[in-house]
């Protein structure tokens, strides 16, 4: 099943923060020094979701998959991160060739769904507010699970659609990397 760019869906889906620190985070924090992050999203069908960053970077808020133009875009290269405290870009193209045509580990012709992951890097740029002057790299691995429909006609009649739209698509983004910040 072809899927929308992986980390593009970075952007797509809703994360549950359940810990006392970040509901306890206050609105006056200092700027980040830099250091070690960890960051988690879910992925689904859409260009649009949330994300949850630790370490260095203790906030969480909305992404959106965008172009090289910074428009919307499902299959563009680049991520805009917007966080409580500022916001941030994340250019995922060296991750986004390498998952381009992943092997799934997963697959059924029978239920016309699969699962595939992989692993590559993603580079911070372009901050604002608290995260100005942010660049690093975070390595992330990604694992998606879709369930794709079946051709209604055509010679290919209830054959697996592996197109680029999927009934349904759930996945991870787990990644750990360093940040920097320059005045």
């Amino acid at each position: 099943m072809k899927h929308p760019r992986p980390l593009v869906l970075f952007l797509a889906a809703a994360v549950a923060l359940t810990t006392s620190a970040a509901v306890s985070a206050s609105p006056h924090a200092s700027a980040p020094t830099g250091g070690p992050i960890a960051l988690f999203a879910t992925v689904g069908n859409g260009p649009a979701g949330k994300i949850v960053v630790a370490g260095a970077i203790g906030d969480w808020g909305s992404t959106l998959s965008i172009d090289k133009n910074g428009r919307p875009n499902l299959n563009g290269d680049f991520v805009r991160v917007t966080l409580r405290k500022g916001t941030f870009e994340i250019d995922s193209t060296a991750v986004n060739k390498k998952m381009a045509n992943p092997r799934p580990q997963i697959a059924s012709d029978v239920t016309c769904s699969i699962e595939a992951s992989g692993s590559g890097p993603v580079k911070l740029f372009n901050g604002t507010g608290l995260y100005k002057g942010i660049s690093g790299t975070v390595d992330v691995t990604m694992t998606f699970t879709g369930v794709g429909g079946r051709y209604q006609s055509g010679t290919k009649k209830g054959q697996c659609e592996h197109g680029p739209n999927p009934l349904a698509m759930l996945g991870s983004v787990n990644g750990r990397g360093t940040v920097h910040f320059t005045p």
